[in-house]
């Protein structure tokens, strides 16, 4: 009896070895699994999630900069006016850096709203395109009505209305910066991302102080 019992004991043993072993081999594939779904950054490839988000941020950004435009006729307090000129200090650059990585990457650098009014139209004819164009699905971005009721503002309502939609589109921008970082492979691409989640979230908290004071 007792030498059966031992025998019981280890052909018991054995099995609950054999699933636990078998447990961890799932959990490692899982694991394995999981891993290989997401992109492996790298500082000299990209996949179509860099190239998404440079096109589409390009687009957003130069909306921002015609938002900043529309305040250059305005008088603004002091503090706002320093805000949409740090806005054009930082999406100007980041505009040229990611049409640099486009062109690098044989990939079109898209036609924006801005461009329309550097080839010399006015906003009134460039909003008028802007539907045309495709580009207000994108997260936080201005629809051609939007933007031709801020230009048309009155001095005393145009202040709040620029705020309140900068930070609509602002949180467009976030929204996409972290699509990227979830699903983008170039390293540069993923840390301005990063960068971008970072200022324009500092920006949306000023903005809102101003609008609550």
């Amino acid at each position: 009896m007792h030498t059966k019992t031992k025998t019981r004991t280890r052909a018991l043993g054995a099995v609950a070895l054999t699933l636990l072993l078998g447990a961890g081999v799932t959990a490692c594939g899982e694991d394995t699994s999981d891993a290989a779904g997401q992109s492996e950054i790298s500082t000299t490839e990209h996949n179509d999630a860099d190239v998404a988000f440079a096109s589409d941020m390009i687009t957003h950004h130069a909306q921002a900069l015609s938002m900043v435009d529309l305040t250059l006729k305005r008088d603004l307090d002091p503090q706002i006016q320093a805000l949409a000129e740090d806005i054009r200090d930082a999406q100007g650059p980041e505009i040229e850096t990611m049409a640099d990585w486009l062109t690098q990457w044989d990939e079109d650098v898209p036609e924006t709203m801005r461009d329309h009014v550097n080839s010399g139209h006015d906003m009134g004819d460039m909003s008028d395109n802007m539907d045309d164009m495709g580009h207000d699905d994108m997260p936080g971005m201005m629809t051609s009505d939007d933007m031709d009721a801020l230009e048309n503002a009155s001095d005393a309502e145009f202040q709040d209305m620029w705020l309140e939609m900068m930070i609509d589109h602002h949180e467009g921008a976030i929204e996409m910066a972290e699509t990227e970082q979830d699903d983008g492979q170039f390293k540069d691409a993923v840390d301005l991302a990063g960068q971008i989640i970072d200022a324009q979230q500092q920006e949306i908290d000023t903005m809102q102080g101003l609008l609550d004071s």
